[in-house]
């Protein structure tokens, strides 16, 4: 509860305070003069990290990243199943569902399917204030004229959230080993979004922090004292 109470002050915040965004990603877009007359808006650049080739080969490792792993907790999970009785790992089984739960309700369905198929707000490129042709919208606004895979919140930012929920079910001692390398691509992965002008901070902050409350959400569920006490009926 408490995390979902921090989104939606983190909302607020960025609803309040569209200048935030605005500020955030003008650091690495780079104005110039425009070539073409009557330019719309009169703003012209580009955002210089987007056309980075190796760049943008890592965007799409960390954009394929949540669900290869998905894809492998789901075949360990499959093969929990294959064992009964005594030797069926309960433990195991629940960290599985909850992970792949929180994936799906998640980045999928929460994020892709429902926010950013009907909030319409622009990505930054797409604004006037960075040379595209849409007006800017605060976060959390319907009032945006973008159609469809729209800024807000950033599924790939949602995706790298569920990825830092990862270390919290690794056992020991591959926890060690493990946390440092993911929570490094939980936190650059929603940063490149940013720095290429195709989310907002505040969209990548929400969706990033999205993940993190389903999550929680989902664990404290599946451990709840009731469900003990049918358990051991």
């Amino acid at each position: 509860m408490g995390l979902l109470c921090l989104w939606w002050l983190l909302l607020l915040l960025f609803n309040a305070l569209p200048q935030i965004d605005i500020y955030a990603s003008k650091h690495f877009f780079v104005q110039e003069a425009c070539k073409a007359t009557g330019t719309v808006g009169g703003t012209c650049g580009y955002f210089p990290y987007r056309q980075e080739t190796y760049l943008g080969l890592l965007r799409i490792l960390f954009f394929r990243l949540p669900y290869l792993i998905a894809l492998m907790m789901a075949w360990k999970l499959a093969v929990c199943y294959w064992h009964c009785g005594a030797t069926f790992n309960v433990a195991r089984a629940r960290t599985f569902k909850v992970a792949l739960g929180s994936l799906i309700i998640g980045p999928v369905i929460l994020v892709n399917f429902l926010l950013k198929a009907h909030w319409g707000r622009p990505r930054p490129w797409q604004t006037l204030d960075f040379g595209g042709y849409l007006d800017f919208v605060q976060a959390g606004s319907m009032a945006g004229k973008c159609m469809s895979n729209c800024s807000f919140v950033s599924g790939e930012a949602a995706g790298a959230g569920w990825v830092f929920c990862l270390i919290f079910l690794i056992p020991q001692p591959a926890r060690s080993a493990l946390a440092l390398p993911l929570a490094a691509v939980s936190f650059l992965a929603p940063a490149m979004r940013v720095a290429f002008g195709a989310h907002y901070l505040s969209d990548v902050i929400l969706g990033w922090l999205s993940s993190i409350v389903i999550f929680a959400g989902l664990l404290a569920l599946t451990d709840s004292p009731q469900g003990k006490k049918k358990s051991e009926i």
